[in-house]
């Protein structure tokens, strides 16, 4: 299954857990892995409190260096590229009585690293054995 999510600007932090937890289906009991399909976006899990979610986005943005990579002669994006490598583009979590087994504050979060794009989540259910 397959959720897309539009962002809106270079760094960007969406919650995508309702979205995610549409995907469930009929799993009561099982594993739902959420995979972002793009080499300059990651997918975390952390709560959605909005100051928070700015603290991410001022974060991501100081983790690497804004210019001077050797790839940026290609499109110009590589701190994105290193952004997203160190952030990762896998979460699992367990669903359990057909939702997604999260902590209190926990949501799952894409985040944009170089924006504003539309991004696909690939969102896999697998049922416990």
């Amino acid at each position: 299954m397959t959720v897309h999510v539009e962002t809106n600007d270079q760094i960007d932090v969406v919650d995508v857990t309702a979205q995610v937890a549409a995907e469930l289906s009929a799993v009561e009991d099982g594993l739902c892995t959420v995979f972002v399909n793009h080499t300059t976006a990651a997918v975390s899990i952390n709560e959605a409190e909005p100051r928070l979610l700015e603290d991410i986005e001022q974060f991501v943005g100081e983790l690497s260096a804004p210019d001077g990579w050797r790839h940026d002669t290609i499109d110009n994006n590589a701190g994105a590229h290193l952004r997203s490598s160190l952030l990762g583009r896998t979460v699992s979590i367990p669903v359990r009585d057909g939702e997604l087994a999260l902590g209190t504050w926990q949501s799952v979060l894409l985040i944009e690293c170089d924006g504003p794009r539309e991004r696909s989540l690939s969102v896999t259910v697998t049922p416990a054995v």
